[in-house]
């Protein structure tokens, strides 16, 4: 361990004094000047014994932070206090880098890029669903990454997208006599679904492609961040992959494929969140227990909503909490062992009380989560959005689903889902 000035000729505690007749203690981490100076001339890289060289870094890349690992840098100044530094000195490398928060400049950077991805992937979801109460998901019947970037720009080319409409089963079933006017209004939704998921793949990439370059990315972080990039980019796919099980004779997506598409569009969600407070706060263990539970819990609340929106069942048993005369649809277990997938009455039933688990679920963990300094604005924000959130579900269902109110309630649930990922990351364990 490194001491101020002169730490070598006094004893520990006894300090010496300087012009202003002040005693100078000696610090942990903060070498002295010329004592750096002494080092860096005679290495600029002390090379530890092959016992640490397999240690992970205690502390991200940056000026004045310290390394445990085969290559030591000597900073002329740092920002770990002398007591975080003891801390970390008494632990193991495992722990001390699981535990010690990462303070650089270039992880504030990364922070708040990974928030902002965050929010972007929240309005993503928030244009699915507005795609989809429209009824405009199938207006696009080619996929075309590169040249489906800019939108027809003459009427030519809009004569050509709408002929091809024309020929798509959903025009034959559902949409019969729709005019070039009423097609341009579906066909935006669509568009600007696309277009939004293009700009997130770019806001992803540029940013992460400039820290490569520059040699910023968090240090323990160039792997999840390569994944997350890769999952962006399968999305765009599995998008396309739902579009087309809607371009059959049956013109309707597949409520499978639409589950797998907001599925994993929350775990990117989920992913991003809890990258940024593990670069903000310290890397954390994953939630278990409670904390873990819930989380889960809320994930399938919100798949059921997705199986409720591709068979439409929003549309049945517009009343709460009866669903005609007793809690239990009469159409219940007529779809056999795929009823819960299959039976848009079942798929209700199963939304609406999954939800309530969840909602009881959350109160709970945010008034334990309340109890701690550290998570109580994040268990505040649960605690608010859980509720709003049931009541826009009733409200969503008593009114016969209207875009406005479905658009809020999918919104909903993201504002949820994020709060409690924040909850579960800063809850002590």
């Amino acid at each position: 361990m490194l001491y101020g000035r002169h730490s070598g000729s006094r004893a520990a505690g006894q300090g010496f004094r300087h012009g202003s007749g002040r005693r100078h203690i000696p610090v942990p981490c903060q070498p002295a000047r010329q004592d750096l100076l002494h080092r860096r001339q005679r290495h600029k890289q002390l090379v530890l014994s092959p016992s640490d060289a397999s240690f992970p870094p205690v502390c991200n890349r940056g000026p004045g932070l310290l390394y445990r690992c085969h290559i030591v840098r000597l900073c002329a100044r740092t920002v770990i206090s002398s007591g975080t530094c003891m801390m970390l000195s008494q632990m193991s490398a495992t722990e001390a880098a699981n535990r010690a928060p990462l303070g650089a400049r270039t992880d504030s950077f990364a922070f708040w890029w990974l928030i902002i991805m965050a929010a972007l992937v929240g309005v993503m979801v928030l244009i699915g669903g507005v795609t989809r109460l429209t009824g405009s998901g199938l207006s696009m019947v080619e996929w075309r990454p590169l040249m489906g970037t800019l939108p027809p720009l003459s009427a030519a080319e809009w004569q050509r997208v709408y002929e091809l409409y024309l020929a798509s089963p959903e025009y034959n079933e559902f949409n019969y006599g729709m005019d070039l006017a009423g097609f341009k209004t579906i066909f935006f939704w669509e568009y600007f679904h696309r277009l939004w998921g293009r700009l997130l793949g770019l806001t992803f990439a540029i940013p992460f492609l400039v820290l490569i370059i520059r040699g910023n990315v968090p240090n323990g972080f160039g792997g999840r961040l390569f994944a997350l990039l890769a999952l962006g980019g399968f999305q765009g796919v599995i998008g396309w992959w739902m579009v087309k099980s809607g371009l059959t004779a049956d013109a309707t997506v597949s409520q499978y494929r639409l589950a797998v598409h907001l599925g994993m569009a929350l775990i990117i969600l989920v992913l991003l969140l809890w990258t940024a407070f593990d670069i903000r706060y310290g890397r954390a263990a994953l939630p278990r227990g409670h904390a873990g539970g819930t989380l889960a819990l809320v994930f399938v609340t919100i798949l059921a909503g997705a199986l409720v929106a591709g068979m439409d069942a929003g549309l049945l048993y517009n009343e709460y909490p009866l669903m005609g005369d007793s809690l239990v649809p009469v159409e219940y277990g007529d779809a056999g062992l795929l009823d819960a997938f299959e039976n848009p009455a079942a798929a209700q039933f199963h939304h609406r009380w999954i939800a309530a688990l969840a909602v009881l679920a959350v109160i709970t963990l945010a008034l334990r989560g309340r109890r701690s300094p550290a998570s109580r604005m994040p268990a505040t924000l649960a605690l608010l959005f859980v509720l709003c959130q049931f009541v826009l579900g009733i409200a969503v269902l008593l009114h016969g689903v209207p875009v406005s109110l479905g658009a809020m309630h999918q919104t909903g649930a993201v504002l949820l889902l994020a709060s409690l990922v924040w909850t579960a990351h800063r809850m002590p364990r």
